[in-house]
């Protein structure tokens, strides 16, 4: 899988009893941690806010705000096992209101300066910024690179919005992890 925290989960899942596990994933159907989001099976459960899937719904936020809007980036992270499901369902949902779409990757601060040049030499009209726990991490560089080239973005948690960013349309991350530790006690 590549992703240490999904291998690490794949792993304590099969290989211990008794124990019971209580993770945010996202998509845990398809990286093969549960059966089924209704019923999960075994000894997992825990909560899914499908950021990864709103990705089209945050180009759609944007093209409201600036209807004019021809050229747009999408910030990625390229280690996330969701990356290319994102970016094909921005891509297109772009294609469909006739947007271009420039994706730019960022795996590490230096990465998102430069995916900033690159969106600026570009003259990206906005910006998405892909549900990823790196890039939620950077919130204040990115809110800040942002508001300094003028680029207006939309995030996936209202933790971007706290942290200066524009705006955000999704889950709030302190909402996920107080369902968890709900989930935790109950199975405790």
């Amino acid at each position: 899988m590549n992703d240490p925290h999904v291998d690490s989960l794949h792993y304590s899942i099969r290989h211990s009893e008794g124990i019971d596990y209580a993770a945010d994933a996202e998509d845990p159907v398809k990286l093969g941690l549960v059966a089924g989001l209704a019923r999960p099976g075994g000894n997992a459960t825990g909560v899914n806010n499908f950021a990864a899937e709103l990705g089209a719904k945050h180009l759609g936020v944007l093209r409201e705000l600036l209807p004019t809007a021809a050229r747009i980036g999408l910030m990625v992270n390229p280690t996330n096992p969701n990356v290319e499901g994102v970016t094909k369902d921005v891509t297109a949902a772009a294609l469909a209101t006739g947007v271009q779409i420039d994706v730019v990757r960022a795996s590490d601060s230096r990465e998102i300066e430069v995916a900033f040049a690159t969106l600026v030499r570009n003259r990206a009209d906005a910006l998405v910024v892909g549900a990823d726990s790196f890039l939620t991490s950077r919130r204040l560089q990115l809110a800040t690179l942002a508001t300094r080239h003028a680029i207006p973005a939309v995030y996936n948690s209202r933790e971007f919005a706290e942290a200066g960013g524009l705006m955000s349309y999704g889950t709030s991350l302190t909402e996920v992890y107080r369902q968890l530790g709900v989930y935790a006690g109950q199975r405790a």
